[in-house]
């Protein structure tokens, strides 16, 4: 399991696999890493992403018209680990993994070089199979831990994730935001009382200022609306794109603790 973050903050970079193309999401996986990216999140597409705002429910729509399946996205984690010792997790709902299979799945994604996976509709109270195959196979489950969690929930979320615990600054769908929900500060407090594992904060980060604020409370952002919006808005230019805006990100994080 390789997942660490070198500075703080860290980068969790999200990417939804095949839009537009799978290669295409294989180079703009490659380039984040390089503008400082310590953990791909791969993004399985999905035909109904309840948890997804917009942006992304686009990049799911044409990721299937264009045939990604979890097969395909396996591939690139394959191709992604022969070039990069970054992080890799498999981003998905549960149906594409039940459809698969659970133990294959995890045996794919162990073979693939895969680091672990998170499931976005996937409750800890009801993860105990999962749990199950995922120790077998060695992979990290990462469990997500919001403002409304009751303490118990979070001590299970806390117990029961490895890597780190993806802590969502605030209810509702992803999105890109203007500013950060004042309950992301407050959930991450909450979550240190349970784990020594690193806490990376997502849903909304999205400016160089929410990326270096994140830092002062969390050990890592998680950037995805942001990152899909580019790769939308720049055909045929997405990986320069999206380094250009990482590299923004990671650079004022960079000179914010330089500062201090």
């Amino acid at each position: 399991m390789a997942i660490h973050f070198k500075q703080r903050p860290g980068l969790v970079a999200y990417i939804t696999c095949g839009d537009p193309t799978l290669d295409v999401s294989r180079e703009v996986a490659l380039a984040a890493i390089r503008a400082g990216a310590d953990v791909i999140e791969l993004g399985v597409p999905f035909s109904d992403p309840v948890a997804d705002g917009p942006v992304i429910q686009r990049a799911s729509e044409r990721a299937l018209q264009h045939g990604t399946n979890l097969i395909g996205v396996l591939e690139v984690a394959k191709q992604l680990r022969q070039q990069s010792n970054a992080g890799l997790i498999i981003f998905s709902y549960l149906n594409p993994i039940l459809q698969f299979g659970l133990d294959k799945f995890c045996a794919a994604a162990a073979e693939a070089g895969v680091d672990g996976a998170l499931v976005t509709d996937l409750p800890v109270e009801e993860a105990a199979e999962y749990l199950r195959a995922m120790k077998a196979h060695k992979l990290a489950p990462v469990f997500l831990a919001a403002p409304t969690s009751p303490e118990k929930r979070l001590r299970d979320v806390a117990k029961h994730s490895r890597g780190f615990v993806y802590a969502i600054s605030r209810t509702g769908i992803t999105g890109a935001r203007q500013e950060l929900a004042g309950d992301a500060r407050s959930l991450v407090e909450r979550l240190r009382v349970h784990t020594k594992l690193p806490i990376a904060v997502g849903f909304g980060v999205s400016t160089p200022e929410q990326f270096a604020e994140v830092g002062g409370f969390a050990d890592a952002a998680v950037v995805g609306s942001a990152i899909v919006q580019r790769i939308e808005q720049n055909p045929g230019q997405e990986a320069a794109a999206v380094s250009e805006f990482l590299s923004s990100l990671t650079g004022t994080a960079q000179e914010a603790v330089g500062k201090s």
